[in-house]
């Protein structure tokens, strides 16, 4: 009994960092969709407005702030990629709508994604990693004040 015991926890053990190591697969997702929903539902309050790199607001802008940084990651275990990056994405843009207010910003500009900071940078698209258990977004960007 104890010997079957022992296989069997071996067996489980020897498996537990093939899953835990499983591959990202790359996700590029719709930003403006993630964000509308995000303020949709209160998570985002409207007062900071959010660009990729590539698309620039209406009036002068004066950057704050030239290099803010958010990493996130979530649970994706049996999830979508649409699900766990969609959350991972609105709790990045949560903690740069804070650092924004603090710095007396109203918007984020020239967002990239920066994963393992290699910058990829999509006018509509934001870049996601799946894995097997976890989902992961990492963003940089500008905090500036824009006026009209």
């Amino acid at each position: 009994m104890k010997a079957k015991v022992l296989t069997l926890t071996l067996l489980v053990l020897t498996s537990v960092p093939g899953i835990s190591f499983a591959q990202d697969t790359v996700v590029n997702l719709s930003f403006q969709n993630t964000v509308a929903a995000a303020t949709k539902s209160g998570k985002l309050d409207g007062s900071v407005k959010f660009y990729l790199a590539g698309n620039r607001p209406a009036g002068n802008m004066t950057v704050i702030n030239d290099n803010v940084t958010t990493s996130k990651k979530t649970n994706g275990f049996s999830k979508s990629s649409q699900e766990s990056c969609d959350w991972a994405l609105q709790s990045a843009l949560i903690t740069l709508q804070g650092a924004a207010k603090q710095a007396g910003a109203n918007a984020v500009v020239d967002i990239q994604s920066n994963y393992n900071n290699q910058p990829h940078s999509d006018p509509t698209n934001y870049e996601c990693h799946k894995g097997f258990l976890m989902s992961g977004v990492a963003l940089k960007g500008k905090l500036a004040k824009v006026q009209p």
